[in-house]
């Protein structure tokens, strides 16, 4: 039986793909799932329509990233922290914080998204890598600086 992948099936192929299946296997398990439907006109008919509509949704999809990576390459990302006598921080900077300081500044980045080996430790400028989809990268500087006591 002629099917249409309607998500990722291990050992089966990938979503909209049309593959062909034991009948037993499609009606006992694939369809009742929701994995598949069977190939009719109509749902091939469907079938291009879905493929143009997640065509145009990844290119804009990636039209946004690109925005985004071009607006965010090179931007310095200050962050004021407490320190201590010795120039030690109090808390170390991770991504979480990084992600949370682009949001005020007006980004909608995921701590996921940012590339970050440690916590930053120290006062200073630091390199800090931001992946988006489409295998995009920008690189921000986040500089590390001593907050400044209200009087």
């Amino acid at each position: 039986m002629k099917v249409i992948l309607l998500q990722d099936i291990p050992k089966l192929g990938r979503k909209f793909e049309v593959r062909e299946v034991a009948d037993g296997h499609a009606a006992n398990r694939l369809i009742p799932e929701g994995l598949v439907k069977p190939a009719t006109k109509e749902a091939l008919e469907w079938l291009e329509m879905q493929k143009e509509l997640h065509e145009k949704a990844a290119e804009e999809s990636l039209g946004k990233s690109q925005d985004i990576a071009s607006q965010l390459d090179d931007t310095e990302v200050q962050i004021a922290v407490k320190v201590g006598e010795e120039g030690q921080l109090f808390e170390g900077i991770n991504a979480q914080k990084i992600a949370e300081r682009l949001k005020e500044l007006g980004y909608d980045i995921k701590k996921s998204q940012i590339k970050l080996e440690e916590p930053i430790k120290e006062l200073g400028e630091f390199p800090v890598k931001i992946v988006f989809e489409h295998n995009l990268e920008a690189e921000i500087r986040v500089i590390i600086a001593e907050e400044q006591a209200e009087e």
